[in-house]
């Protein structure tokens, strides 16, 4: 497997073929907590912070930059030209004192509900280099019907808090002492995923975009 690292150094940690007998290697899981304005912690939150809200558009989705793509631009992008946008949220951690490994499964738990019947929640882990630039590492998506069964989709109530899974697949990177990590929420990556109509009919039948009123507990 390889381990990434920051390429504009060449004396940064990682950038590096590795091998092992089993894949995900033993590793010990780090939990880092989403936090109120913006923090990324390895301290959990307590019930006095307040969720972060924002409206999700289908007729204006988030554009995809970068990300593991075969037909539409595709690999380690920086995200800054979507980061300033009204609906996305950005949670990240104080500069690294030293390098930081990642290697395995990454998983992000999200307590969110939505005005909708039906919604996506989307999470991407970035590089965040000293000089501003936020790289793409890994992302994934969340249908909420979908947060049960793939086989047995269940709208769910509005403004209920719901915990979902996010899986944003696997990755190996070097996180270099300074740079910062970074998780960008939000409810569409278009074209990578269709866009949801929040209305509970599918992307490709549906008759109307309807927007709705996210929050991330």
């Amino acid at each position: 497997y390889y381990v990434m690292g920051d390429l504009t150094d060449p004396e940064a940690p990682g950038n590096q073929w590795r091998t092992a007998d089993a894949w995900p290697i033993p590793a010990t899981p780090t939990k880092l907590y989403l936090r109120a304005s913006g923090r990324l912690d390895r301290r959990p939150p307590d019930s006095l912070e307040p969720p972060d809200v924002y409206e999700f558009d289908p007729n204006r989705p988030v554009p995809t930059r970068g990300g593991n793509n075969l037909t539409i631009d595709k690999g380690p992008m920086d995200q800054r030209p979507v980061e300033d946008r009204d609906d996305v949220i950005l949670f990240t951690s104080d500069p690294l004192p030293e390098p930081l490994e990642v290697t395995g499964r990454i998983r992000v738990k999200l307590w969110a509900s939505s005005t909708a019947v039906d919604t996506d929640f989307t999470a991407t882990l970035t590089d965040v280099h000293p000089d501003g630039r936020a790289i793409h590492i890994c992302e994934g998506i969340r249908g909420v019907t979908f947060r049960e069964s793939l086989e047995e989709p269940t709208l769910i109530e509005p403004g209920k808090a719901y915990e979902l899974t996010i899986s944003l697949w696997e990755t190996s990177m070097l996180f270099k002492a300074g740079h910062r990590i970074r998780v960008l929420i939000t409810s569409s990556d278009f074209p990578r995923y269709d866009r949801n109509p929040n209305t509970g009919e599918l992307p490709q039948a549906a008759s109307k975009l309807e927007p709705a009123v996210q929050q991330i507990f």
